[in-house]
């Protein structure tokens, strides 16, 4: 038998190589031909065909004789990665339907949920302490303890996108010692960075944080376990408490967390609000960008609207809050405390800030007769009620629901927007959550519309950004971010995460008066290579999978499945 030289049989490689991306051999399960491909990177488009297989870009380039299973004519449509949503909220929507239709149909192939509030750890917890979310008005019974046994009930059930998931500061604390307001005793400190370890293991990316307005009550707690996940290779996430008066003070915060921990830092949805604060914008960013300039690793996610999205028990004084939920709602029952809270200057301030009760607006109602206000603002709902003082309007709705109303918050500027949007460090993050048209009540439009708003008007329509560039801030930038090796570009080797859209016809068809409506423009989306929105139509699949963060260690599974067994 004759042996090839070692210069032969490399060429002959190499010649098999380039026979195979440009498409003279190959059979695919999907084969995309014709894309203007926008591959993540920010490189300009190229015209070409792409090809899937077992789940993974198998070829990109020019693949005229190969085959496909499936073959999806792309003329006239882009091609790109699955878009990567940095910040959201669907950690329990998801298990209420987990044909994610509000962020598939806009290209979204993975959301990142979990911020100072997340599904695990609870160990201790009773059923009742649920956040703030409110599985249970989903349907979602919380049957698990673990990231690990949320994995698991997610992929039983089955999603049509991925998932990634953050370990929250609150949920950690609370796990330690529940709602326990004084500073961590070395014991418990303890329990708290090995129930960070654990979830790093379990599979989350990191520690997330929402704090109050001024920074942690207790910041040596967070950069500890910062460190934890630093060792892990992990990222830490802030959700800034004022975003406004206060953010110089919690930029400085942010700066020593990545600092002390040596560690990634992103600031979650990076805005100012309150209009006695909007021009405090480039300030901000210039702290950031010395950040930046000093070594330290921080970025940030934005969402393109000018309005917010949470609770309103957000602008509540913190003694108030104090203690959860259940004594939130008690206080709420004192016609004294309501007086008290009225009065209390933090209330006062902070209503200013998201908006006042010209730009406050109702957006869930548990009671029927309360639903008649969704999507109004508390001034005008006062002036319905026959209120004098749209101040008593909120506290008396707030004592009926219990202190579970969520809102939508007019009080940032398009300016400012804009401004964010061009920083090339700043990736998208909608801040929403996996929705449908049944389980929505009045959401917010940026579940709905997030990414394909950007593509539509303020790439097509406004050119606040160049196409690839938008495209590289929902796909390659997110996947940096995060550390996610294999997603994010249209490249050889990546998993078959791909949206395709018409550039001419991608955008929203919602609002924040009609927030509750699919995007528009995109035909096309495949996650881990199979279709989920095939023609405009979802098909029904769900091949999400649980994206692990960097310290999983899959022995873990193993072990929780052979005790299971036991």
């Amino acid at each position: 038998m004759a042996i090839r030289p070692r210069w032969m049989t490399a060429a002959l490689l190499a010649l098999a190589t380039a026979v195979t991306l440009f498409g003279q051999v190959g059979t695919y399960d999907v084969l995309i031909r014709g894309a203007k491909i926008v591959d993540g990177t920010g490189n300009p488009w190229f015209t070409g065909d792409v090809g899937i297989k077992d789940g993974q870009i198998a070829a990109v380039g020019h693949l005229d004789n190969a085959r496909g299973t499936r073959v999806i004519d792309a003329k006239g449509l882009v091609a790109a990665p699955g878009f990567i949503d940095l910040h959201t909220h669907s950690d329990y929507t998801l298990l209420a339907d987990g044909n994610a239709e509000s962020k598939v149909r806009q290209g979204v192939t993975l959301d990142v949920i979990g911020e100072g509030v997340s599904v695990a750890p609870r160990d201790g917890m009773k059923p009742e302490k649920l956040d703030p979310n409110d599985p249970q008005k989903l349907g979602v019974t919380v049957d698990w303890t673990t990231f690990t046994g949320y994995f698991e009930r997610i992929m039983r059930q089955g999603i049509s996108i991925n998932v990634a998931s953050y370990a929250g500061d609150q949920q950690i604390r609370h796990a330690a010692m529940g709602y326990e307001t004084a500073p961590a005793t070395p014991a418990q400190m303890e329990l708290m960075k090995k129930l960070m370890g654990r979830s790093m293991e379990e599979g989350a990316f990191g520690l997330a944080t929402a704090f109050p307005s001024g920074g942690p009550p207790y910041p040596d707690e967070i950069v500890e376990l910062a460190k934890v996940v630093r060792s892990y290779g992990g990222i830490y996430s802030s959700h800034m408490g004022s975003e406004g008066a206060q953010e110089e003070k919690e930029l400085a915060f942010v700066k020593r967390v990545a600092k002390e921990a040596d560690i990634r830092v992103q600031i979650f949805h990076f805005y100012v609000k309150g209009a006695d604060n909007l021009s405090m914008m480039p300030r901000y960013i210039a702290e950031v960008e010395d950040a930046r300039a000093e070594g330290l690793d921080v970025v940030a996610n934005q969402y393109p609207y000018t309005a917010m999205h949470h609770g309103w028990s957000a602008f509540f004084p913190t003694w108030a809050t104090a203690g959860g939920p259940d004594k939130f709602a008690q206080r709420l029952q004192d016609p004294a405390v309501q007086q008290k809270i009225k009065h209390d200057a933090d209330f006062i301030t902070w209503s200013k800030e998201h908006g006042g009760w010209d730009g406050i607006v109702m957006a869930t109602a548990a009671k029927p007769e309360n639903k008649k206000y969704l999507g109004m603002r508390v001034s005008a709902i006062a002036k319905l009620r026959g209120d004098a003082d749209p101040a008593d309007t909120c506290l008396a709705l707030m004592a009926d629901e219990g202190g579970r109303i969520q809102g939508i918050f007019h009080n940032q500027s398009e300016e400012n927007v804009r401004m964010v949007m061009r920083l090339p460090w700043v990736g998208v993050g909608s801040d929403g959550a996996v929705l449908n048209l049944k389980n929505s009540d009045f959401a917010h439009p940026r579940s709905f519309a997030s990414n394909v708003r950007i593509l539509g008007y303020y790439v097509r329509d406004q050119h606040v950004l160049t196409l690839e560039d938008a495209v590289r801030k929902m796909t390659s930038l997110p996947a940096q971010i995060m550390g996610i090796a294999d997603r994010g570009q249209i490249h050889e080797g990546f998993a078959a995460d791909v949206v395709l859209f018409d550039p001419n016809q991608v955008g929203e068809t919602n609002s924040y008066e009609k927030p509750n409506s699919y995007a528009k423009g995109v035909p096309y989306v495949l996650v881990n290579g199979v279709v989920v929105i095939d023609n405009g139509r979802h098909t029904g699949a769900r091949p999400g999978r649980v994206i692990y963060g960097p310290g999983y260690k899959r022995e873990l599974k193993s072990q929780a499945k052979a005790s299971a067994a036991n």
